[in-house]
């Protein structure tokens, strides 16, 4: 459990193929998002507490053919189901790195967390969403 009483990095995984904003089912979806990051939450953190602090998103999909439709469009949906669960509103967030890992595309990761490793050893489809207050990147002037 996280010692700061907030649940960064939170690390969600979610054995589904993601939905875009005109997909079907697009409810069932976001309350699948919602669920599961709920429940890593209450795993991570005892009494996790939500504030204005400016995050970073990582979503990884690991799907089980070639993915139709755009990368981009599952972004919205993920973001949208997890305020109230790693943030209270998405406006906190101020990065966003999405990437598609299709079949055999003969990539590799590097030191991945216990979450990612456990999401890479899952059948696909799969994704992997991170929610973390590391803004490291950022250039301080």
């Amino acid at each position: 459990m996280t010692d700061e009483g907030t649940p960064y990095p939170l690390e969600v995984i979610i054995q589904a193929t993601p939905k875009s904003l005109q997909a079907k089912h697009l409810a069932a979806w976001k309350e699948r998002v919602a669920q599961a990051g709920l429940a890593r939450r209450q795993e991570t953190c005892e009494l996790p507490f939500l504030d204005e602090r400016k995050l970073a998103a990582t979503i990884f999909y690991f799907p089980s053919d070639p993915m139709v439709g755009d990368v981009d469009n599952i972004v919205k949906p993920i973001l949208d189901s997890l305020k109230g669960v790693a943030y209270l509103d998405d406006q906190v967030i101020e990065r966003v790195t999405v990437q598609k890992f299709e079949p055999d595309g003969g990539w590799e990761f590097l030191n991945p967390s216990d979450r990612l490793t456990a999401a890479l050893d899952m059948e696909p489809p799969v994704v992997y969403i991170r929610i973390g207050d590391d803004l490291s990147w950022r250039r301080v002037r």
